[in-house]
């Protein structure tokens, strides 16, 4: 593979073949960034996830050394979330914050969102002071912002542009109203992913 190569492609070439410890050297070698490295950095979760034993082991644990070394806040907890959507856990306690499930309802209520709704698809403990996944929710509380919002975003396109000639329908009014609900589900969603996060978020 071509030295100057894009990451990606570089990455992309040696899982094709299998050839998992080269692509995790070659990450090793260019420099952490927010776009290519991090894809780069993604795939290779993916692949790890649906890997057991030993085999998932080599590729694991190299990534994980690298997320532990980042400098780079954000890139280190936004690549640690990419990889719990791929079942694969690089954080032991050392990277997200750690919130009670106490703190979680605190937040709930302050960003004003449903904790019934999270507890459907998140196992959260019983006790107040028992820790909670920070990784699984704030990946549920960005989730539940996309899904509100492409709500809205499709209630309002379902209604004919406002500065047009004619009356509006009270059913249009209707539909506007429940946008604008949607849209601020989507916001307090985003508020309380944001808030989970906050510690490690970098300017």
């Amino acid at each position: 593979m071509a030295a100057g190569a894009r990451i990606t492609d570089a990455v992309t070439h040696f899982r094709s073949r299998g050839n998992f410890r080269s692509a995790v050297k070659l990450i090793r070698t260019r420099e952490p960034e927010r776009l290519r490295w991090r894809a780069a950095i993604g795939a290779l979760t993916s692949d790890a996830g649906a890997m057991r034993g030993n085999e998932r082991m080599y590729v694991e644990e190299p990534i994980r050394e690298m997320v532990l070394e980042l400098e780079d806040t954000f890139l280190q907890r936004e690549v640690v979330l990419d990889a719990r959507l791929h079942r694969v856990d690089l954080d032991r306690g050392e990277i997200l914050p750690r919130w009670t499930f106490g703190d979680l309802r605190r937040l709930s209520f302050l960003a004003q969102t449903n904790i019934t709704l999270l507890q459907r698809y998140v196992a959260l403990p019983s006790s107040f002071d028992e820790p909670i996944d920070t990784a699984a929710v704030v990946l549920a509380g960005r989730s539940f912002s996309s899904v509100f919002r492409q709500r809205a975003e499709r209630l309002w396109l379902s209604v004919p542009d406002r500065d047009m000639p004619g009356p509006q329908l009270e059913h249009h009014r209707f539909v506007l109203e429940r946008a604008d609900q949607e849209a601020e589900q989507s916001r307090r969603w985003g508020a309380l992913a944001k808030a989970l996060a906050a510690p490690l978020l970098s300017p």
